[in-house]
C-alpha cells in the first residue's frame, strides 16, 4: 500500500463558532488516528458569513478508511458535519 492525502471538510453549528478549540480537537483526533505526519488546516468562507474548516493530513493507506476519524470529529462541540471531501494517493 502507499500514502494518502485526506481532506476533511468540517462545518460549524453556527457562524459564531470559535474555530480554535474545534481545530485543536480535530488535530488531536487525527493524530490518534494517523499518528504524526504532515497536516494543514484552513478556514474557508462558504456563504453569508459562514465558514468551514478544511483539515488535510497524510496517512498510511493500511490504516483503512478515514471515515472513522470523520465520525469521531462529529462528536466535537460546535461541529455540525464532518465529511471526507478528498482522498488522493501521494506520489513520490
Amino acid at each position: 500500500m502507499g500514502t494518502a492525502i485526506v481532506t476533511i471538510t468540517i462545518m460549524p453549528t453556527s457562524p459564531e463558532i470559535d474555530f480554535v478549540p474545534v481545530e485543536e480537537n480535530v488535530a488531536r483526533l487525527v493524530q490518534e488516528f494517523a499518528g504524526e505526519g504532515d497536516r494543514k488546516s484552513e478556514i474557508e468562507p462558504v456563504a453569508f458569513g459562514l465558514k468551514c474548516l478544511k483539515y488535510t493530513f497524510v496517512m498510511d493507506e493500511n490504516l483503512g478508511s478515514p471515515d472513522t476519524v470523520a465520525e469521531k470529529i462529529l462528536a466535537v462541540e460546535g461541529v455540525q458535519s464532518a465529511e471526507v471531501s478528498d482522498v488522493r494517493r501521494a506520489i513520490g
